[in-house]
Protein backbone atom coordinates (compact mmCIF):
# COMPACT_ATOMS: atom_id res chain seq x y z
CA UNK A 1 0.00 0.00 0.00
CA UNK A 2 1.68 3.47 -1.33
CA UNK A 3 1.93 6.33 1.25
CA UNK A 4 -1.18 8.49 0.41
CA UNK A 5 -3.60 5.88 1.25
CA UNK A 6 -2.33 4.93 4.43
CA UNK A 7 -2.08 8.25 5.35
CA UNK A 8 -5.79 8.72 4.05
CA UNK A 9 -7.03 5.33 6.26
CA UNK A 10 -5.20 6.67 9.41
CA UNK A 11 -6.75 10.22 8.64
CA UNK A 12 -10.56 8.81 8.49
CA UNK A 13 -10.09 6.38 11.12
CA UNK A 14 -9.01 9.49 13.58
CA UNK A 15 -11.55 11.85 12.54
CA UNK A 16 -13.99 9.23 13.35
CA UNK A 17 -12.84 8.89 16.80
CA UNK A 18 -12.23 5.24 18.84
CA UNK A 19 -15.02 3.15 20.16
CA UNK A 20 -16.56 0.39 20.95
CA UNK A 21 -16.52 -3.10 18.87
CA UNK A 22 -19.96 -4.13 18.38
CA UNK A 23 -20.34 -8.39 18.25
CA UNK A 24 -22.32 -9.91 15.30
CA UNK A 25 -21.20 -6.53 12.96
CA UNK A 26 -17.90 -7.52 11.79
CA UNK A 27 -17.01 -9.39 9.24
CA UNK A 28 -14.62 -9.70 6.46
CA UNK A 29 -16.87 -9.01 3.91
CA UNK A 30 -17.65 -5.64 5.49
CA UNK A 31 -13.99 -5.14 5.97
CA UNK A 32 -13.62 -5.25 2.36
CA UNK A 33 -16.79 -3.08 1.33
CA UNK A 34 -14.77 -0.24 3.65
CA UNK A 35 -11.52 -0.79 1.86
CA UNK A 36 -13.55 -0.69 -1.74
CA UNK A 37 -15.03 2.59 -0.18
CA UNK A 38 -11.60 4.39 0.96
CA UNK A 39 -10.35 3.27 -2.38
CA UNK A 40 -12.91 5.57 -4.51
CA UNK A 41 -12.44 8.27 -2.05
CA UNK A 42 -8.81 8.30 -2.74
CA UNK A 43 -9.26 8.16 -6.63
CA UNK A 44 -11.89 11.01 -6.32
CA UNK A 45 -9.47 12.96 -4.65
CA UNK A 46 -6.97 12.89 -7.93
CA UNK A 47 -9.34 14.03 -10.19
CA UNK A 48 -8.54 17.48 -11.13
CA UNK A 49 -10.54 20.04 -11.35
CA UNK A 50 -12.42 18.39 -8.99
CA UNK A 51 -15.92 17.68 -10.13
CA UNK A 52 -18.78 20.74 -9.71
CA UNK A 53 -21.23 17.74 -8.44
CA UNK A 54 -18.91 15.86 -5.50
CA UNK A 55 -19.34 12.52 -4.37
CA UNK A 56 -20.92 11.26 -1.61
CA UNK A 57 -20.08 7.98 -0.07
CA UNK A 58 -22.05 6.72 2.71
CA UNK A 59 -19.59 4.36 5.57
CA UNK A 60 -21.99 1.86 7.97
CA UNK A 61 -20.84 1.06 11.69
CA UNK A 62 -20.65 -2.39 10.48
CA UNK A 63 -18.07 -1.87 7.68
CA UNK A 64 -15.83 0.56 9.50
CA UNK A 65 -15.66 -1.73 12.69
CA UNK A 66 -15.02 -4.49 10.53
CA UNK A 67 -12.01 -2.81 8.53
CA UNK A 68 -10.57 -1.84 12.03
CA UNK A 69 -10.49 -5.73 13.08
CA UNK A 70 -9.43 -7.07 9.97
CA UNK A 71 -6.87 -4.10 8.28
CA UNK A 72 -5.96 -1.52 11.00
CA UNK A 73 -3.36 -3.58 13.11
CA UNK A 74 -0.55 -2.66 10.77
CA UNK A 75 -1.29 0.89 10.84
CA UNK A 76 -1.28 1.24 14.60
CA UNK A 77 1.13 2.33 17.07
CA UNK A 78 2.33 -0.26 19.39
CA UNK A 79 0.59 -0.96 22.72
CA UNK A 80 -2.99 0.17 20.78
CA UNK A 81 -5.42 -2.67 19.97
CA UNK A 82 -7.73 -2.58 16.96
CA UNK A 83 -10.34 0.19 18.22
CA UNK A 84 -13.71 0.42 16.46
CA UNK A 85 -16.85 2.92 16.95
CA UNK A 86 -20.63 3.40 17.33
CA UNK A 87 -21.96 6.21 15.97
CA UNK A 88 -25.19 7.61 17.98
CA UNK A 89 -26.07 10.27 15.58
CA UNK A 90 -25.85 14.19 15.05
CA UNK A 91 -22.26 14.38 14.95
CA UNK A 92 -21.84 12.16 18.36
CA UNK A 93 -19.66 8.96 18.69
CA UNK A 94 -18.80 6.67 21.64
CA UNK A 95 -17.20 3.75 22.35
CA UNK A 96 -13.34 2.76 23.96
CA UNK A 97 -10.34 1.54 22.75
CA UNK A 98 -7.34 -1.00 24.51
CA UNK A 99 -4.79 0.55 25.35
CA UNK A 100 -1.62 -1.24 26.85
CA UNK A 101 -0.32 1.21 29.11
CA UNK A 102 2.53 -0.72 30.98
CA UNK A 103 5.66 1.41 29.26
CA UNK A 104 3.83 4.76 29.33
CA UNK A 105 2.43 4.68 32.98
CA UNK A 106 6.11 3.45 34.39
CA UNK A 107 7.57 6.24 32.23
CA UNK A 108 5.30 9.22 33.68
CA UNK A 109 4.97 7.67 37.44
CA UNK A 110 5.99 10.40 39.90
CA UNK A 111 6.18 8.18 42.72
CA UNK A 112 4.01 10.12 45.08
CA UNK A 113 0.82 8.30 46.63
CA UNK A 114 -1.53 11.08 45.24
CA UNK A 115 0.26 10.29 41.37
CA UNK A 116 -2.63 8.85 38.82
CA UNK A 117 0.17 6.93 36.67
CA UNK A 118 0.70 4.77 39.60
CA UNK A 119 -2.70 2.92 39.67
CA UNK A 120 -2.43 2.15 35.78
CA UNK A 121 -0.24 -0.30 33.84
CA UNK A 122 -0.89 -3.26 31.51
CA UNK A 123 -4.10 -3.77 28.94
CA UNK A 124 -6.73 -1.32 29.84
CA UNK A 125 -10.29 0.03 27.91
CA UNK A 126 -10.53 3.41 27.54
CA UNK A 127 -14.21 4.85 26.64
CA UNK A 128 -14.34 8.50 25.11
CA UNK A 129 -17.97 10.08 23.53
CA UNK A 130 -17.37 13.61 21.62
CA UNK A 131 -18.87 15.21 18.61
CA UNK A 132 -16.88 15.72 15.20
CA UNK A 133 -17.54 19.04 13.58
CA UNK A 134 -16.73 18.91 10.08
CA UNK A 135 -16.91 22.05 7.25
CA UNK A 136 -15.39 23.44 4.28
CA UNK A 137 -12.56 20.70 4.24
CA UNK A 138 -11.77 21.46 8.12
CA UNK A 139 -12.73 19.21 11.28
CA UNK A 140 -12.90 19.59 15.22
CA UNK A 141 -13.59 16.88 17.58
CA UNK A 142 -14.90 17.84 20.86
CA UNK A 143 -14.69 15.18 23.53
CA UNK A 144 -17.09 15.20 25.83
CA UNK A 145 -16.56 12.61 28.27
CA UNK A 146 -14.10 9.82 28.82
CA UNK A 147 -13.32 7.03 31.47
CA UNK A 148 -11.57 3.90 32.11
CA UNK A 149 -13.39 1.15 33.47
CA UNK A 150 -16.23 3.61 34.69
CA UNK A 151 -13.40 5.70 36.52
CA UNK A 152 -13.90 9.11 34.93
CA UNK A 153 -10.86 10.26 33.26
CA UNK A 154 -10.07 14.07 33.35
CA UNK A 155 -9.65 15.69 29.81
CA UNK A 156 -5.48 16.15 30.63
CA UNK A 157 -4.63 12.37 31.44
CA UNK A 158 -6.81 11.81 28.05
CA UNK A 159 -4.40 14.69 25.60
CA UNK A 160 -1.59 13.24 27.19
CA UNK A 161 -2.11 9.61 26.19
CA UNK A 162 -3.25 11.28 22.60
CA UNK A 163 -0.53 13.09 22.34
CA UNK A 164 1.41 10.05 23.11
CA UNK A 165 0.15 7.05 20.68
CA UNK A 166 -0.62 10.11 18.13
CA UNK A 167 3.10 11.07 17.73
CA UNK A 168 4.89 11.15 14.25
CA UNK A 169 8.22 12.10 13.10
CA UNK A 170 6.33 15.01 11.33
CA UNK A 171 4.72 15.54 14.46
CA UNK A 172 6.53 14.36 17.66
CA UNK A 173 3.76 16.14 19.83
CA UNK A 174 1.20 14.23 18.93
CA UNK A 175 -2.27 15.24 18.23
CA UNK A 176 -4.27 18.26 20.14
CA UNK A 177 -7.58 17.27 20.96
CA UNK A 178 -9.05 20.69 20.60
CA UNK A 179 -6.82 21.54 17.68
CA UNK A 180 -8.94 22.08 14.33
CA UNK A 181 -7.29 19.63 11.55
CA UNK A 182 -7.37 19.55 7.64
CA UNK A 183 -9.86 16.79 6.16
CA UNK A 184 -7.88 14.47 3.77
CA UNK A 185 -8.89 13.61 0.02
CA UNK A 186 -10.27 16.96 -0.23
CA UNK A 187 -13.56 15.51 2.28
CA UNK A 188 -15.24 18.62 2.56
CA UNK A 189 -17.73 17.63 5.32
CA UNK A 190 -18.57 14.07 7.00
CA UNK A 191 -22.24 13.53 7.82
CA UNK A 192 -22.46 11.86 11.13
CA UNK A 193 -25.64 9.78 11.33
CA UNK A 194 -27.15 7.13 13.50
CA UNK A 195 -24.93 3.80 12.59
CA UNK A 196 -23.43 5.64 9.44
CA UNK A 197 -21.45 8.69 8.01
CA UNK A 198 -21.87 10.16 4.95
CA UNK A 199 -18.15 11.09 3.08
CA UNK A 200 -18.91 14.00 1.48
CA UNK A 201 -16.01 15.60 -1.59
Amino acid sequence: MSFRPIALTAGVAIILGFATLQAGTVTRQQSDAFARKLALITRHADIKPAPAAGQRIQVTEGELNSWFAFRSQRLLPAGVAPPSIVIIGNGRLTGDVVLDLEAYAQKRRSGGALDPWSLLGGRVPISVTGVLHTKDGRGRFEMQSADLSGIPLPKSMVQELVSYYSRTPDKPQGIRLDDPFELPASIRHIEVGQGQAVVVQ
